[in-house]
């Protein structure tokens, strides 16, 4: 049985419909550490989501050999490259989802498996999100409803409950959206015997 190195809802929820067979453990890693390092190098989005997918995946796995780990992070670019965090706050949120009205953003979600300490496999994938120009009044009601759920969210939004009403066109994988490459995952964990082909 593979294991989750993840606390993301959305990424147990995607595994449990898709029939996976798993168990998570937390990775315990100083992520906004690591972030920050990351950033001061000059690796972006795509790079910084990939990394951190890694750094979870490895860290478990090295807790728990001989077990296929399966780490996850996206990120999220704002249109001038700038990367977001977690909202620390509900007035941290809203002035995110400010800078993101009316524009166009790319979500960058990566998925790495790791066994024994070393990365085997990954995959990143893109979306790009057209959010549309929403009224003030509009994002105060979506914080009412939403806040404190989307903390935990990268770009503010959870796009299978109100979020969905911040965008007016999303192009990629709805897997991605929701914060994994899941079809090139289970691809590869079909290849690899950890689910039935």
């Amino acid at each position: 049985m593979i294991l989750l190195a993840s606390g993301s809802a959305s990424r147990r929820a995607m595994l449990e419909a898709a029939g996976v067979s798993f168990e998570v453990e937390p990775p315990r890693v100083d992520e906004e550490g690591a972030k920050a390092s990351l950033r001061a190098e000059g690796v972006e989005a795509r790079g910084l989501a990939d990394a951190l997918a890694e750094l979870k995946a490895i860290a478990v796995s090295r807790r728990r050999p001989g077990r296929v780990v399966i780490g996850s992070d996206s990120v999220l670019a704002l249109a001038d490259g700038e990367t977001l965090d977690k909202p620390a706050d509900r007035a941290t949120a809203a002035e995110q989802l400010r800078r993101m009205r009316g524009a166009r953003h790319r979500l960058v979600s990566a998925a790495v498996a790791a066994r024994d300490g070393m990365a085997v496999w990954r995959a990143i994938d893109v979306a790009t999100l057209h959010v549309r120009a929403f009224s003030d009044a509009f994002l105060d009601e979506y914080l009412d409803a939403e806040w404190p759920a989307i903390a935990a969210c990268v770009g503010c939004f959870r796009i299978e409950t109100r979020g969905v009403q911040l965008f007016d066109r999303i192009e990629g994988s709805h897997f991605t959206v929701l914060g994994m490459p899941l079809l090139p995952l289970l691809g590869w964990l079909r290849e690899v015997g950890e689910v039935a082909r």
